[in-house]
C-alpha cells in the first residue's frame, strides 16, 4: 500500500475534478471525469451499476487516477490501485461530494430513476505526486 503525501491529500480534499481510468474488455483505457473524497490514503468516487466504469472495475478493479489543480496544472497526482465497490452507502457518498462540489446537500440528478448507488474505493498501490 502507497500512502498520500500532505500537499497530494490537501488536493484530494479540495474540490479538484479528478479522471479515472479503467480498463475496457478489449484492453483499451477507459475514462471518466469524477468527484472525489479521500478517507486516510483511499480514495472514493461515485458511479452507478449501469455505467461502463462499474462494469469494468467489475471484471477488473486495476484503476488509476489523476488530479491536475485547476490553479496550478503543471503540478499533478497519480494514484494507482484496485479497487472494492459496494453499494452500502452509496447514496450517502454522493451527497456529500455533491455538498463539496456544488455547495448543496442532496444530489438530484438522477433522483426517481432505477440507478443504483455504488461506492468505488481506490486503494493506491503506487502515487507519483509531481
Amino acid at each position: 500500500m502507497a500512502t498520500l503525501p500532505e500537499a497530494a491529500q490537501a488536493l484530494f480534499d479540495a474540490a479538484e475534478f479528478v479522471t479515472l481510468a479503467t480498463v475496457q474488455p478489449d484492453g483499451q483505457p477507459q475514462l471518466s471525469v469524477v468527484w472525489v473524497e479521500r478517507e486516510g490514503d483511499d480514495l472514493l468516487m461515485s458511479t452507478t451499476t449501469n455505467r461502463q466504469k462499474h462494469r469494468n472495475l467489475q471484471r477488473d478493479p486495476r484503476a488509476s487516477v489523476l488530479l491536475y489543480a485547476k490553479d496550478n496544472p503543471y503540478s499533478y497526482v497519480e494514484v494507482r490501485g484496485n479497487v472494492t465497490m459496494t453499494e452500502e452507502g452509496g447514496r450517502e457518498l454522493i451527497d456529500r461530494l455533491n455538498q463539496k462540489y456544488m455547495g448543496t446537500p442532496r444530489y438530484t440528478w438522477d433522483d426517481g430513476t432505477d440507478n443504483v448507488r455504488v461506492v468505488v474505493r481506490l486503494s493506491p498501490t503506487k502515487v507519483n505526486f509531481q
